[in-house]
């Protein structure tokens, strides 16, 4: 086989296992041969549509088959897969769409209106969708069912790339991490060494796929090795919760805020857990009370670090030393390395805080069609910046203890405020303005927009974040505004956010200028 990439996995696993269950959505089952025949079919007719090496195919839609079913196709025929996040408002996917590129996009019927007013305007060339022909797309069901059963053996090799993911963009638009198919390939790796899946692995999806988490670090490494995903769309505590029970989910990741969510659902306290072997967490820190909660039924929290620049795992922290080493993010993937840096990039030393930089065969290229944006995420062309603050203790353990970006984490979801202050100003009253991050006990953090009119107009909280509804995820829209006067600057004219934070960082929202 020449294919050596992502896009061959369902092949060889048909070929170890092809009357093993692979996929479980909606009460349905695919075995490993049902998948890997689904996956040729679509990649001949995506070939026959014109899809070659390196075009890229994006998906937009909610955990289901088809997401990953695109994903391999894409793999076959050597192109490249574009995943796209399903809270993003029309005119960030199309910006996503227009940037990487994409020919071809695939969506569910959830996405139908915003699938096709972003497909049209980052004029992609075709639009498949799942609910069936009409209104210019093509149907995903017939569409796939053009294709031939005959096998494709593209030569594809791991420094081939799989995917481009993107990531909100810390100077006001969304980055490409180009990830190649040996990015994915050894971060499999590390979760395979450092989880210790298994073959009869039972892994629910709930973090959605089109997150790093979800598809790299829970969903794909399954699949690697032979176990079951069982695939669900969207999060809801009860319905997990009855998925454990009667799917024997062995395995699950997700974020502190479903961690908790669980928690408060009626069906909490009677659920039968005892299938879990392995429960994950990412995304944020895990609040010592829901550790507590977790231990209290026997389970333990395995945690993590990474970013969708290492495809993700970085750091990792497993259930035997997960109370041993509270709030910590643990020790390295086993195929990855890290180091902490003073600010004149000396090897900090054990206790002494610096910026984390990582190095490993998942860490990505670069960011898509940004070669200067690249080459400032890289120390030395080998070594990626985190951005992010870290130390190490005596044991050689790493802890996260501050961000050097501006970074809002809420609920598991990465806020970049350059991104919302360059919306922000197109509002016609804003002259100025600042997004700082609060304490949110469901959710962590959440935005503050700090914001200077413009001399004459007037405008209050409600419309500042109702401008921003269409525009932006929700989960970026500010929760509070605060207007002032002025921001604060330094001499050469950035923002002083520390000023900021903790002027405004956890004061009552005012909503009107004069009573600031």
């Amino acid at each position: 086989m020449r294919n050596k990439g992502v896009g061959s996995w369902p092949a060889r696993r048909a070929r170890k296992t092809p009357g093993r269950v692979a996929v479980v959505h909606d009460g349905r089952e695919w075995t490993y041969q049902s998948v890997h025949q689904r996956v040729q079919r679509l990649a001949w007719a995506l070939r026959d549509l014109g899809v070659g090496r390196g075009d890229r195919i994006a998906y937009l839609g909610p955990n289901h088959p088809a997401f990953l079913e695109t994903l391999f196709a894409a793999g076959v025929l050597g192109a490249v897969f574009v995943p796209l996040n399903t809270r993003l408002a029309a005119p960030e996917i199309a910006f996503n769409l227009a940037d990487s590129g994409t020919a071809v996009l695939i969506h569910a019927p959830e996405q139908a209106d915003v699938a096709t007013t972003a497909a049209a305007d980052a004029a992609v060339i075709h639009r498949i969708a799942l609910a069936g022909p009409g209104d210019g797309a093509l149907g995903y069901s017939e569409f796939l069912a053009s294709g031939r059963d005959e096998p494709i053996d593209t030569p594809v090799g791991l420094d081939d790339v799989c995917m481009i993911m993107y990531t909100s963009g810390t100077t006001g638009r969304p980055k490409g991490a180009v990830l190649s198919h040996g990015n994915i390939t050894w971060n499999c790796f590390n979760v395979l060494v450092d989880v210790d899946f298994a073959g009869d692995e039972v892994t629910l999806v709930v973090a959605p796929l089109f997150h790093t988490a979800g598809l790299n670090l829970t969903c794909l490494p399954t699949l690697l090795k032979g176990g079951r995903v069982v695939l669900v769309g969207a999060f809801d505590p009860a319905r997990v919760l009855e998925t454990i029970e009667s799917q024997r989910v062995t395995y699950m990741f997700g974020v502190p805020t479903m961690y908790d969510a669980m928690v408060t659902s009626p069906r909490w306290a009677k659920a039968d857990l005892s299938s879990l072997r392995s429960v994950s967490c990412g995304g944020a820190p895990v609040p010592m009370h829901t550790i507590r909660t977790y231990l209290a039924r026997g389970l333990a929290f395995s945690q993590g670090y990474g970013m969708t620049e290492a495809s993700p795992g970085v750091l990792y922290l497993d259930r035997a030393m997960a109370s041993v080493k509270v709030g910590s993010a643990g020790v390295p993937h086993f195929f990855t390395d890290v180091r902490i840096v003073t600010p004149d990039d000396a090897d900090a030393e054990p206790g002494d805080r610096g910026e984390l930089l990582v190095s490993g065969p998942n860490v990505m290229s670069g960011y898509w069609g940004q070669p200067d944006a690249t080459a400032a995420a890289f120390a030395d062309g080998e070594w990626f910046r985190s951005g992010d603050i870290a130390e190490v203790d005596d044991d050689g353990y790493y802890s996260i203890v501050d961000r050097v970006k501006d970074m809002i984490l809420s609920g598991g979801e990465n806020i970049y405020p350059a991104e919302v202050e360059a919306v922000l100003r197109e509002h016609p009253a804003v002259a100025d303005c600042a997004l700082i991050g609060i304490p949110d006990p469901r959710w962590g953090e959440v935005g503050r927009a700090v914001v200077v009119l413009r001399s004459g107009t007037d405008t209050d909280e409600q419309d500042v974040t109702g401008f921003l509804a269409g525009r932006l995820a929700k989960y970026k829209i500010p929760r509070s505004v605060v207007f002032v006067d002025a921001l604060p600057r330094n001499a050469t004219g950035k923002i002083l956010k520390p000023t900021l934070r903790a002027r405004f960082g956890e004061r009552p929202t005012v909503t009107a200028p004069e009573d600031q």
